[in-house]
């Protein structure tokens, strides 16, 4: 039976370009939006012809074709999932060489056909041969070739287009074909090593910018034949260039690869031509040459100096990649650069001293400069003199970054090593001491750049800078990988003795550097290498700082250092008791029984340090000494727990022997269920009782644990405005308080004016230019701005005190029976309960600082058997049964909002259940509505009860007015109360219209708003109030020379609708002309801003005019308005 062949795939339906950007999207998101188009067989071998073919077409977009090109190399091995047959992956490679080939033939139009289109083809082609066609896999020295026909048929193509010297037109297509042949030569060398007489001669043809490629290209294949040692001859041009054929070598079948004999006179002379190009190429052409090139030179034994004539310009260059170039043949060619290392220093520091660099270029010239010294030092021996003379040249200057300082003193360190070596070295030798004066001298001037780690904090990044340079000083010269012996001997250098006194120094002079200098300690003695280092210090620190420390009330800066003392061994502590024993003596004089807590915190402090010496020396070192302090303690001490606390240390020191006295303080430090303290010290150890908490009970406790608002939203808003997220240049508008930039300064009267003023010399106050600018104002303006200044003196400045706060109320419950299943409860007929819960809150909303809130204990709410039966009589009420309040928990969060606008609070909870377990989790979050931050706006201490309503009518009418129109305030500010804080109005005008009946119109006002209304205006509104009772404290005022007329609520009528006549103004009514009066809502949104409503209200509709100084509030009051009178 035949095997009958496979037949032929379907081939796809053509694509519309939106279809294309679809297909190509969701084979780069994947997963199941990928498996749709697998699904209707767009993939494999089909459609990658239909790419092809696609490329070929003129109707599709010249940008759609370049996003198929690099959709075709990037997803080319994932179409082909399990290996597929030679002939159709050959059908494919071969589709692809007939697509480039057509491409590259066609003219340019402009439209569908482009050079940049041709480039992007030649590329991507190349790249996809090259994993198809090359396997040069590690095993193997030499690269496998597949597909033969196919890659000769590439290469073929790609030395047409380069077979085209000085020709303009396409001269970036040539350069891109270069690149290519490059890549191919890279990935295969000697690929192309019988064409390179051609390519040479094209070399020396090509006039135009774009011969740098062809260089590049001939450099590349006589890289490839000097490594693959290839006997070929490169000044012949027998085999032609076109049709190419792949080396018989390179398939077995030729013998150039037995005669290992490179041709070296014609590879030099190829090597004298390309040498002759580096003025002319690109610093990063230069730089892949120099690449290409250096281990051709190497194998060819060619002289340096060749090279170094041609490159030695490059130290002197304003190029990164070059500078290293440079370097890097110097650590290839070192003996054809002897002589020059200070040639190269110099550059070097030059480099790093000019500001014109970028900074990465200035730092990567002292991380040269430092290896560069390493390798000179390890081949010969440098002067001392001048490795002085170089490291003054180091000093960091005044506006050097941080991070240039940082590596000019690793320089500086490491010069100070070289010389402290030398002198241990001489003096060894020679049996005397040589002068330290230069290496201390380079050691102090170089923490000089630095100085201000000295009275920075201690997390500064100046101050881990100076103890960096620290660090290398004293370990620099002794590695890891040194005997013992070495550190001993450095420990005797005279870098290790200055470091000792400078640390003393600062210890005395700068406290805030205490923590660090113990962390520096900590670091030495945890190396096993260097700990004798920080066991030194400790020993310098007892003999030389504990003498001239002052005793006095700061002496308790100094505890964390002396606990390091006390727990070495190595150190006596005679000093500490003897220092410790004179602050006991201040704190007995200068302490009474009235200072509490204060007597207790430093006198705890001093026997935590007592402990100390107990548990880490030998009772025979200190007995004396601490017994006396504990005893003088005992009797004079003026807090109870502290004499009590040392009466026991004292017993224990005089009863208990040194061994089971360590064994019984280690203990204490290990109770069962009381975990160390995560300090590394005792003076740290606070003891606390383990928790039990279980993190997987913990993870859903927000599906039985509720935080509930008492008053539910009328708009659950789910977004908020961000005025951050927007690019505002002039931000003026939106900010809330702003500094007085007025001077207030006024001269000082001398008293002997003020109290004895006997002359008539008038007092002429300096001309400082007036407080506020000068302004022509009428009687109206001022009126308003009497009226806003009054107002706004009475708001708080949040800046510089307690600004105003609102308050959500809220209740918080659980419920038994989850709780039961989950943490284990009590009895079945017992509810569960919490104890000492703690609610803590946060918000990424501008709501400041939010309280936590505590409940000491609360009740689970009744199971549901627990619950009364369906049948059982009820008493009856509103139609349903009210929750028990007892299961509930009220809770206040407040808010001090810095921007008036909703947001989320997050809610994590703390509790603890009968059985001991944490109850830790989060809640759902709580939801703050625009409607929260509605507050009455705040009435002055000298207006009284009576007097508020018209206050708020004025305070209306004068907002009103600011906010409609720049004219009446202009650029006025108002100072506000306390600080220095101005505010300005800049007012917003907007307009609802809401199409609802006036009676629910009238009950949602009195419903919701009714402590906001200032004003009714409008007989027949004022006789729907008065008979609602609500609005009980707003002054009532007849239609006066408002357009109403009397209405009837039961008459529906037509809308309202907004008239523009010919003044332009904006006037509504009715068609039908029935309106029955407004409303004026005055609504105060803290910190300092206010909302203003105007409600003209019809019979069946209501225009709504809304005036504010805060635009971004506008965003939400659309949507509650509507839910206001929805609800």
């Amino acid at each position: 039976m035949e095997n009958n062949p496979a037949p032929a795939p379907t081939p796809l339906k053509p694509l519309t370009p939106p279809e294309w950007e679809s297909l190509i999207d969701d084979h780069q998101y994947g997963g199941y939006r990928r498996d749709r188009w697998i699904s209707l067989n767009y993939t494999g071998i089909s459609l990658i012809d239909l790419c092809l073919s696609s490329i070929s077409r003129k109707d599709l977009p010249l940008n759609l074709k370049l996003h198929l090109i690099v959709f075709l190399e990037e997803y080319f091995t994932s179409f082909f999932p399990s290996p597929e047959s030679d002939t159709e992956t050959e059908n494919t490679l071969a589709r692809f060489l007939e697509t480039l080939r057509s491409v590259i033939n066609s003219p340019v139009d402009g439209v569908s056909i482009t050079y940049s289109l041709k480039e992007q083809l030649l590329v991507s082609t190349t790249s996809i041969f090259i994993l198809s066609t090359i396997d040069n896999s590690e095993d193997s020295k030499t690269p496998c070739l597949t597909y033969t026909s196919q890659l000769e048929g590439l290469i073929e193509v790609l030395l047409t287009v380069v077979n085209r010297p000085n020709h303009g037109v396409d001269r970036q297509l040539r350069g891109s074909a270069c690149e290519c042949l490059r890549e191919l030569e890279r990935e295969c060398p000697s690929l192309l090593s019988e064409t390179a007489g051609h390519l040479w001669t094209l070399c020396q043809s090509e006039k135009t910018h774009v011969a740098q490629s062809y260089v590049l290209m001939l450099a590349s294949i006589v890289h490839g034949i000097v490594i693959s040692k290839v006997n070929v001859s490169i000044l012949t041009t027998s085999i032609p260039l076109i049709p190419f054929n792949v080396p018989q070598f390179l398939i077995g079948g030729g013998s150039a690869r037995e005669n290992s004999v490179l041709p070296i006179k014609e590879l030099r002379r190829v090597m004298s031509f390309l040498l002759e190009w580096p003025p002319f190429l690109t610093p990063f052409g230069l730089f892949e040459f120099m690449s290409i090139i250096m281990p051709v030179a190497v194998a060819l034994e060619l002289q340096a100096s060749l090279l170094k004539v041609q490159f030695s310009g490059l130290l002197y260059t304003f190029d990164m990649l070059l500078c290293h170039a440079f370097l890097g043949m110097y650590l290839k060619f070192p003996e054809a650069f002897s002589g020059q290392e200070n040639e190269v220093i110099s550059r070097l520091l030059l480099i790093s001293r000019e500001t014109q660099h970028v900074l990465v270029f200035r730092v990567l010239a002292l991380h040269w400069l430092l290896g560069f010294m390493g390798i000179v030092m390890s081949t010969r021996k440098v002067i001392k003199e001048r490795i002085f003379a170089t490291a003054l040249r180091f000093y960091p200057s005044v506006f050097d970054p941080l991070a240039l300082k940082a590596l000019k003193l690793d320089l500086i360190a490491y010069c100070s090593i070289l010389l402290d070596m030398s002198r241990v070295a001489d003096a060894n030798g020679n049996g005397q001491m040589v002068s330290d004066v230069p290496v201390v001298k380079l050691f102090e001037d170089g923490l000089e750049s630095v100085s201000g780690f000295k009275w920075l904090p201690p997390w500064s990044t100046e101050t881990s800078v100076a103890f960096r340079m620290f660090h290398k000083l004293l370990i620099g010269a002794s590695s890891h990988s040194d005997n013992g012996s070495s550190t001993r001997t450095l420990m005797e250098s005279t870098i290790f003795h200055a470091s000792e006194r400078m640390l003393v120094s600062m210890t005395l002079n700068s406290q805030g550097l205490i923590p660090v200098i113990v962390a520096f300690v900590n670091r030495l003695l945890r190396c096993h290498k260097h700990h004798v280092f920080g066991e030194r210090l400790l020993q310098t620190f007892n003999n030389h700082l504990l003498p001239k420390v002052k005793v006095d009330y700061r002496l308790g800066s100094y505890f964390p250092l002396f606990e390091k003392i006390a727990e070495n061994e190595t150190v006596p502590p005679g000093g500490l008791l003897e220092l410790y024993g004179k602050y006991m003596r201040i704190l007995v004089q200068k302490h009474g029984p009235d200072t509490g807590l204060r007597s207790w915190s430093q006198g705890s402090k001093v026997l935590v340090l007592c402990r100390t010496i107990l548990m880490h020396h030998q009772s025979s070192r200190f007995f004396l000494g601490l017994s006396r302090l504990l005893a003088f303690t005992c009797l004079h001490f003026p807090d109870l727990e502290v004499r009590d606390n040392a009466r026991i240390y004292l017993r224990m020191l005089l009863c208990v022997p040194g061994n089971k006295l360590r064994h019984l303080l280690t203990t204490g430090d290990q109770l069962p269920g009381i975990p160390p303290s995560s300090h590394s010290t005792s003076f740290f150890n606070i003891q606390s009782p383990k928790l039990s908490l279980d993190s997987k009970k913990s993870k859903h406790i927000s599906s039985y644990i509720h935080l509930d608002r008492v008053k539910p939203l009328l708009v659950k808003q789910s977004w908020s405005l961000s005025l951050s997220s927007f690019n505002i240049s002039n931000n003026n508008n939106l900010e809330v308080i702003r500094d007085n930039d007025t001077s207030s300064w006024q001269p000082e009267i001398p008293n002997s004016i003020n109290n004895n003023n006997t002359d008539n010399t008038p007092i002429i106050p300096a001309i400082e230019g007036p407080n506020e600018p000068l302004r022509v104002t009428d009687s109206k303006v001022s009126e308003i701005v009497e009226i806003l200044r009054r107002h706004f003196s009475s708001i708080p400045d949040f800046r510089h005190m307690e600004g105003i706060k609102i308050v959500i109320s809220c209740n918080l419950s659980f419920q038994s029976e989850p709780f039961n299943r989950i943490w284990g409860g009590p009895e079945p007929d017992l509810l569960p309960a919490l104890y000492a819960t703690v609610l803590k809150f946060s918000s990424s909303a501008p709501y400041g600082s939010i309280q936590p809130y505590r409940i000491p204990f609360l009740l689970g709410g009744p199971t549901k058997k627990n619950k009364p039966d369906s049948l059982e009589i009820v008493p009856a009420g509103n139609g349903y049964i009210k929750e028990d309040d007892n299961f509930k928990s009220p809770v206040l969060i407040e808010l001090q909002p810095q921007e008036p606008t909703p947001g989320l609070i997050d809610v994590s909870i703390e509790s603890n259940t009968e059985n001991g377990q944490i109850v830790c989790g989060h809640l759902h979050s709580v939801t703050v509505g625009i409607e929260d931050m509605f507050s009455n706006a705040i009435v002055p201490e000298d207006v009284d009860k009576d007097s508020v309503p018209g206050y708020y009518i004025d305070l209306f009418n004068a907002l009103w007015e600011a906010c409609g129109s720049s004219s009446s305030t202009g650029r006025e500010t108002f100072p506000v109360k306390g600080g220095r804080g101005v505010a300005a109005v800049n007012g917003t005008r907007s307009v609802k219209f809401l199409e609802i009946p006036a009676r629910e119109l009238v009950r949602g006002v009195e419903r919701n708003l009714a402590r906001f209304v200032v004003n009714v205006v409008g007989d027949s509104l004022i006789d729907v109030v008065k008979d609602g009772g609500v609005l009980s404290d707003v002054v009532l005022k007849d239609s006066g020379d408002l357009d109403v007329v009397v209405a009837d609520l039961n008459v529906s009528e037509g809308p309202l609708y907004l008239e523009y006549g010919e003044n332009g103004n904006e006037n509504g009514g009715y068609l039908n002309k029935r309106k029955m009066g407004c409303f004026y809502v005055l609504i105060f949104l803290p910190p300092m801003y206010h909302l203003l409503f105007q409600m003209e209200v019809g019979v069946g509709s209501t225009l709504v005019r809304i005036r504010t100084d805060h635009w971004p509030c506008l965003a939400y009051i659309d949507d509650y308005l509507e839910a206001l009178f929805l609800a």
